[in-house]
């Protein structure tokens, strides 16, 4: 409830140099007071600035030596009092100082109800608390960049603009209905289609983003394809900088699908080693090409992998269809070796995965790709998650259902309904409107203390 005072260690569990645990409510000084010992009271020690005292257990034992910093509200991340006591990082040091903050009455936060708090307060919209997670879960140098941008309100504004645009549309909408006598003119409905054409262009605009976000959050599925023992394996572990697959001479090593989470010049890439294209009668194995298949369809990425050492006709290339072949890098591997001249005419990058050269290369290639009319469109994408794309997928649909409305001339009352839906939506976008069960469903997905 958000008149309780909550407590929660906001470091990792386990053994480190500090661990931080946070109190924020209407009690949190209260609370603090009883555990910490300091020259003042707790009550009267300076905000925003670290302190250095003792923390006790109920029974007056020192627990340890702590610094104490206070954040009075609203002037906080939450919007309420918040303190935070840094101690010692042992585990048994850090449980001792939760269990003293519950025993003097706090209650053990939630996951996600810090920031959940700093949304209820108004320090921040739902955009902005979803990139707070975003940010933590960040494996690449863009994920981090994308969830800044929303952190500072990228998106939010966006919906916001769009909101207030909206609200003028069925404004004029509603106040028809209210007095009829005031008859639109054909310029004023023009005007108006105008408007409502305006905002499905800004929401086509943002639904446009939503690969971009699922590819920051999730990675370009990368597939490494090809036959056996052109190096597939090899160069995943090169990608990735360690021994990730199994490496053999042996055909057929690799029966089954590997993922590996790497980042190439800040873009994130999900690396999918796959079982080499061939003839077999081994019932696994012919799962696992089964399986290559259909990762090849999907694939954000295509690496096919060949041998340059040996003559192309006898290379088994993979099936890729014309859409999928926008998507390809041929990877030429064994340079260390002498190329046979029946490859001199294929386009690829060449890479020795025995010596590490034309690695930058490849690098640069996948760059490239990914970014310019590739899965990612810039550098500084802004990225809708899957629940603003649904928002803004149902904002689109009832904008193009009261444009149809008023071309047809339906009754106003049916373009002021299909106009409040839109804005509903995009309430739901920032969080302006009762959505309970989102909240219940962001923030569950938070660590415990943030």
């Amino acid at each position: 409830m958000i008149g309780d005072t909550i407590a929660a260690i906001s470091t990792a569990i386990g053994e480190a140099a500090i661990s931080v645990l946070r109190l924020s409510g209407p009690g949190a000084l209260e609370i603090a007071g009883k555990v910490f010992r300091g020259r003042k009271d707790v009550a009267q020690l300076r905000a925003r600035a670290v302190h250095l005292g003792a923390a006790v257990d109920a029974d007056g034992a020192v627990i340890d030596h702590v610094l104490l910093i206070i954040f009075r509200g609203p002037a906080s991340y939450t919007g309420e009092d918040l303190v935070e006591l840094h101690c010692h990082g042992g585990v048994l040091v850090t449980q001792k100082m939760l269990g003293a903050l519950l025993h003097h009455g706090a209650r053990h936060a939630d996951a996600g109800e810090f920031t959940q708090r700093a949304f209820l307060n108004g320090k921040m919209d739902l955009t902005q608390a979803e990139a707070v997670m975003d940010l933590i879960h960040a494996h690449s140098t863009l994920a981090m960049r994308a969830a800044h941008e929303q952190l500072e309100g990228v998106i939010g504004r966006e919906a916001e603009a769009m909101r207030e645009g909206l609200i003028q549309v069925l404004a004029h909408i509603e106040a028809y209905i209210d007095f009829p006598e005031e008859d639109i003119t054909p310029d004023t409905g023009e005007a108006m289609i105008a408007r409502i054409d305006d905002l499905r262009a800004r929401a086509a605009k943002l639904l446009a983003t939503s690969e971009n976000g699922r590819i920051l959050r999730s990675g370009a599925r990368t597939v490494i394809c090809g036959q056996p023992n052109v190096g597939k394996s090899s160069l995943l572990n090169l990608l990735a900088g360690f021994e990730r697959a199994i490496v053999s001479p042996v055909a057929g090593t690799t029966r089954d699908t590997i993922e590996e989470f790497i980042q190439v010049h800040g873009i994130p890439l999900r690396l999918v080693d796959t079982a080499g294209l061939r003839e077999s009668a081994d019932a696994i194995e012919q799962s696992g090409i089964e399986r290559t298949s259909r990762e090849v369809e999907r694939a954000d990425l295509i690496l096919e992998v060949v041998d340059a050492s040996v003559p192309r006709d006898l290379a088994r290339r993979v099936a890729i269809g014309s859409e999928s072949a926008a998507r390809r890098i041929v990877v030429l591997n064994k340079s260390d070796l002498v190329r046979d001249a029946s490859w001199d005419d294929e386009k690829g990058i060449a890479v020795s995965c025995a010596t590490g050269a034309g690695l930058d290369e490849l690098r640069a290639a996948i760059r490239d790709l990914v970014l310019h009319g590739g899965p990612l469109a810039s550098e500084h994408p802004v990225a809708i998650n899957a629940r603003h794309k649904s928002c803004f997928e149902r904002v689109a649909a009832q904008l193009e259902a009261a444009r149809s409305a008023l071309l047809g001339h339906i009754a106003p009352e049916f373009v002021a309904f299909e106009l409040r839906e839109a804005l509903e939506a995009l309430g739901e976008v920032t969080g302006r409107v009762d959505v309970e069960q989102i909240l219940d469903v962001i923030f569950s997905q938070f660590c415990i203390g943030k």
